[in-house]
């Protein structure tokens, strides 16, 4: 019974380290997104609906059933699979449940890489950027020296290509539509993290009402914003080995 941990954008998966350290369990996978710290397959369009099928590819392949965590984009395909595929489940865990509601407009950086022109240029200068660049902005985020290293040499043009296209994909009203098939992810226990300091993915109501929707337990982490994972990686851990423990 395994938990697996996928993160998203952009980033690898050098992002949970010290929340997998923190851990005391040893069965646990890491899988990284195509093109996010992993090769994409030829003809990758690096749409959400395929990342969500990569994903279900990846899971059938591993004994379960499966404890499935998400971060960031990450958190959205697990969403995707809570959906579409709870047999392959025991439990899912998503931080960014409110990115779902009907009410949630994309932040800044999100409506940028759906623009057309404005997205490549920003993506031209993430790539362009030195590592010790991408490594310092990292840091400066909360996040370990070491981890921001890691995740800063991920970063090149392939992942650029990726971030537009599953941003564009997911433009709205793609996402409010979801919304209405959340109903579908309570068919196996759901867990919604909420960090306080988290200005990506919406407010707290939206998460609150997502999580509501998919039948969804919530844990709020105060204090901490979208690298919670990292900020405070301890009580991620325990914030996760309660809810699997609870579910006997």
């Amino acid at each position: 019974m395994p938990a697996v941990f996928v993160h998203g954008n952009p980033e690898t998966s050098a992002v949970w380290r010290p929340l997998v350290a923190e851990l005391h369990r040893t069965d646990v996978v890491c899988l990284s997104p195509p093109g996010f710290g992993a090769p994409t397959p030829s003809g990758w369009a690096a749409t959400r609906a395929e990342y969500v099928d990569w994903l279900v590819g990846e899971l059938e392949a591993i004994d379960g059933p499966i404890d499935l965590v998400g971060h960031d984009w990450g958190g959205g395909h697990v969403v995707g699979v809570a959906m579409s595929r709870p047999d392959l489940l025991r439990s899912w865990c998503t931080d960014i449940a409110g990115v779902f509601h009907p009410d949630y407009v994309w932040h800044d950086a999100a409506q940028a890489w759906q623009t057309p022109g404005v997205g490549e240029e920003a993506v031209a200068g993430m790539v362009a950027a030195t590592a010790a660049e991408r490594a310092a902005l990292y840091a400066s985020l909360s996040i370990p020296t070491d981890v921001a290293a890691d995740m800063a040499a991920g970063c090149d043009a392939e992942m650029g290509r990726c971030i537009l296209a599953l941003y564009r994909s997911a433009a709205q009203p793609v996402m409010a539509d979801l919304f209405e098939h959340l109903v579908d992810a309570a068919r196996r226990p759901g867990l919604v993290v909420i960090a306080s300091d988290d200005h990506y993915v919406g407010d707290e109501s939206l998460a609150t009402a997502s999580a509501e929707r998919a039948g969804a337990e919530v844990a709020k982490l105060d204090g901490v914003g979208h690298w919670w994972m990292c900020q405070d990686p301890a009580r991620g851990a325990r914030t996760l080995e309660h809810f699997w423990a609870s579910l006997g």
